[in-house]
């Protein structure tokens, strides 16, 4: 069994002591990403933006590990207001239209109040 260890450098992975992404032999299991764009250290107040970026975030992990959105098959929804996830469905099906992974929707607490959404994924390599 082959495993990789995939991190961001983000400051809540050396706290929390996680890997962002973890890789067994061709199967990706990525953390929950949020909306925070790591170049600037900042997060939009608005949920579809930061469902956007999550996105981003997301793809450029899965490419770390030599996968693509297409190559996801489940996917976590944690979202802080679920009656706000409708104003999501435009972003995931710009991203996941035609992926259609199996999918999972959760209402949560974070511990951080400017998260509105996270989004975790498990990918299978083609």
């Amino acid at each position: 069994m082959e495993r990789k260890l995939i991190s961001t450098g983000s400051i809540f992975e050396e706290n929390i002591a996680f890997s962002r992404a973890v890789v067994v032999d061709n199967t990706v299991y990525v953390s929950g990403c949020t909306g925070y764009d790591y170049s600037t250290t900042t997060i939009s107040d608005d949920l579809v933006e930061q469902t956007e970026q999550t996105f981003k975030n997301i793809e450029a992990v899965l490419a770390k590990a030599d996968a693509k959105l297409t190559d996801v098959v489940r996917v976590h929804y944690l979202l802080k207001e679920g009656e706000d996830f409708e104003k999501c469905w435009p972003t995931i099906r710009k991203y996941f239209g035609d992926v259609r992974p199996a999918c999972t929707v959760f209402c949560v607490t974070f511990p951080v109040k400017e998260i509105k959404i996270e989004i975790e994924v498990t990918a299978v390599k083609s």
